[in-house]
């Protein structure tokens, strides 16, 4: 039946179910199905609580008076001081807190720069496989997103690969720059592939974004879980390049606290004003109490050893983990950084008489191996097309992405679960 209402912004396709629905709803009811718990590794939330001390911090945080009010819309000053204080040593040059925004999750903070530094028809450079929010966040702003690929090895479906043999569309990427370019948007460590972008690649983009006077917005929500010697930034290139390069950073993926929603953009002070006005107009503040925890947080993580015991215990979640696919000879992309693991299941045959339903008939192979995953294994994962424009799906179709930010018993349930997948296998 028509509504009589007024109607809604139609830039909102409403109905149907979007893949997170899909794959949560399909897990839900096999669990309830079966009656046996699901091994969930799809969306990246972690089945543990954050460290002790960043509890108590946020326990601590509410009990003071003030600590419940309205923050200044620039962020707690303790907050404020510690990111500046943090940053200023990972970056090697003194940083002021009027070079930090402190935002109501790395999202928002996104779309605070978004809304701060685009104006209508400005064009945003976006590389495939994109985190699907970055799309309508700048679109929401004005902006116009192009699209360029990163393509992974044409073996990839033959043999374990690293993130380097991951190579940027460089022809494509400078044919995608226009007068109308206003930023291009990095992630590194990369989300679906586990990439991070070495020193080469970050400088060629940032001569780039100097030679064509662009920003460079660097998502790196995942920058304290690399397993290389050390991270390579955007920000590190170079004066010219710092001075265009927009960091945003995650409270969430640093302390195991998605739900708390602290994020923070640290850039060259004169972008920081309008991310903050466009910021202030998004959501006004950010919870004072956990930003004041987070602070408390970083005090602590930053002299007991806690980001270096992150990094050894995600080395040792990734042995567990990558343990099966060696053992069944299914590639996958080795993680320089991140928390997921992207594998590829070319050699995997679903069996041709399994059903799948009207949903996913139709839908990308990736779409069939996760609902089959979860059907016949009980393992949750997610099929990374999604990651792509429709039309370029095609390219990561033989693979899932699975988020090991989960208890060491977790992943050893799934090891279990997956090894009868080599039945499947023909090679």
């Amino acid at each position: 039946m028509k509504s009589d209402l007024p109607g809604y912004n139609h830039y909102f396709k409403l109905g149907g179910k979007d893949i997170w629905s899909f794959i949560n709803e399909t897990a839900a009811a096999q669990e309830k199905e079966s009656g046996s718990k699901i091994v969930n590794l799809g969306q990246g939330f972690f089945s543990y609580s954050p460290p002790d001390f960043a509890i108590k911090a946020a326990k601590d945080a509410l009990d003071v008076p003030m600590f419940n009010q309205y923050a200044h819309a620039r962020g707690r000053p303790h907050l404020l001081k510690v990111l500046a204080e943090t940053f200023s040593k990972r970056l090697g040059k003194q940083l002021s807190t009027d070079e930090v925004q402190v935002t109501t999750g790395a999202n928002e903070g996104m779309l605070a720069v978004f809304v701060g530094l685009l104006e209508r028809g400005d064009e945003v450079i976006v590389f495939q496989p994109f985190f699907d929010q970055y799309i309508p966040n700048i679109e929401m702003a004005g902006g116009k997103v192009v699209y360029v690929k990163l393509f992974p090895p044409a073996d990839f479906g033959e043999r374990t690969v690293t993130g380097d043999e991951w190579t940027i569309d460089w022809e494509g990427l400078e044919k995608a720059i226009t007068p109308k370019t206003k930023m291009i948007v990095l992630n590194s460590p990369y989300n679906p592939v586990g990439k991070v972008f070495n020193n080469e690649e970050l400088k060629r983009i940032g001569d780039l974004a100097v030679k064509h006077n662009f920003y460079v917005l660097s998502d790196e929500v995942y920058e304290n879980l690399f397993f290389e010697p050390k991270l390579t930034r955007m920000s590190l290139i170079s004066p010219l390049i710092a001075r265009r390069t927009i960091t945003v950073g995650s409270a969430g993926k640093t302390f195991a606290a998605t739900g708390w929603r602290i994020g923070w953009v640290i850039a060259d002070k004169e972008i920081i004003p309008p991310i903050t006005a466009a910021h202030t107009r998004i959501c006004f503040s950010t919870p004072a109490p956990l930003q004041e925890a987070v602070a408390s947080a970083f005090d602590v993580a930053n002299t007991n050893g806690y980001f270096a015991k992150m990094k050894a215990d995600y080395t040792h979640k990734y042995e567990i983990f990558n343990s099966i696919f060696d053992e069944l000879n299914i590639p996958y992309t080795i993680a320089s950084g991140g928390y997921y693991l992207l594998v590829n299941f070319k050699k995997v045959k679903i069996p041709q008489d399994f059903e799948y339903p009207d949903d996913i008939k139709d839908q990308k192979r990736d779409f069939k191996l996760a609902y089959w995953l979860i059907k016949e294994f009980g393992v949750v994962a997610i099929p990374p097309s999604v990651f792509y424009l429709p039309e370029d799906g095609h390219m990561i179709e033989d693979c899932l992405r699975f988020a090991i930010c989960k208890t060491d018993d977790v992943l050893e349930e799934a090891v279990k679960r997956l090894r009868p997948l080599k039945k499947y296998i023909v090679n």
